[in-house]
């Protein structure tokens, strides 16, 4: 990808503790109003989720695929949103009429009343995944497709990366993990000639229960940490406050038994798992 795309292009990486990609900002009275959901089978129907969403303040979320239901329940509630290209979804946007008419159906659709700020194209596609080489083909279709339909100002399209590798840097100290994964991002950036393309953590969370380390205690300090630590940035960007969505919405029960079961902010029934304060 050349500079220009980085331009007209956000990232996104995945911090579940894994961070994302886009423009950081100042006002960030907003930040870590995002919550996640996906797979379950004793959830709330998706029109109760967003009724629990706007209750609770939150002000951005992000959803894994055009889910149809989710989208209307969205319509006029101001909640901005991540749309994601599920990833056995990404070769057929490869071709530009497909792109154009998944833009048509999930997005302009929408885009007079529902806040798509981000298409993430793909999750976590690692460069030896097969679906690897469909990646950026995908997003330059859907860039232009956005583009065709005059809503490339509004709309950043990007990818969500999982970071694992943390590069040290002697020029900073870092008290946490969190810190580090984030500017390793930005000093690659920087290398590639993206330097002016900045970072949303598009997943961060820790698990109640399954693992070593997973207590709702646990769990409970690193929400509420994450979200006053958001707002005063890294070491290498510090004072700019990062865009960031918890992970996740709910505990969601068809996962693989384990953590991965375990990183609701809520029950099934709705109610919170913790104390905290997303406005």
């Amino acid at each position: 990808m050349d500079a220009s795309r980085f331009q007209e292009c956000y990232g996104f990486a995945n911090a579940r503790s894994r961070p994302a990609t886009s423009r950081n900002r100042n006002d960030r009275c907003a930040i870590c109003r995002r919550l996640l959901w996906r797979n379950g089978n004793n959830l709330p129907s998706k029109a109760e989720v967003i009724e629990l969403v706007k209750a609770n303040s939150i002000g951005r979320m992000r959803i894994y695929d055009p889910d149809q239901a989710i989208l209307q329940a969205l319509r006029g509630s101001n909640i901005e949103l991540i749309l994601g290209v599920p990833n056995d979804n990404l070769q057929a946007p490869t071709d530009d009429s497909t792109a154009s008419n998944w833009v048509q159906n999930n997005v302009r659709e929408f885009s007079s009343d529902v806040k798509i700020k981000y298409i993430a194209v793909g999750n976590e596609v690692l460069p030896d995944d097969p679906k690897a080489p469909y990646v950026l083909p995908t997003m330059q279709n859907i860039q232009n497709a956005l583009a065709s339909a005059n809503l490339q100002g509004q709309i950043k399209v990007s990818t969500a990366i999982d970071t694992r590798v943390v590069v040290t840097d002697g020029a900073y100290q870092y008290q946490n993990l969190f810190d580090a994964l984030v500017d390793s991002l930005y000093s690659a950036l920087e290398r590639a000639g993206g330097s002016s393309l900045a970072i949303v953590v598009s997943e961060s969370g820790w698990p109640s229960e399954g693992g070593t380390a997973a207590s709702l205690d646990n769990a409970g300090t690193y929400y509420a940490k994450l979200i006053s630590h958001v707002k005063q940035g890294t070491p290498k960007k510090a004072g700019q406050a990062i865009e960031a969505y918890l992970f996740a919405m709910f505990d969601e029960n068809l996962k693989d038994a384990g953590i991965e079961q375990h990183f609701g902010l809520f029950t099934p029934s709705k109610q919170p798992k913790y104390q905290l304060t997303f406005a």
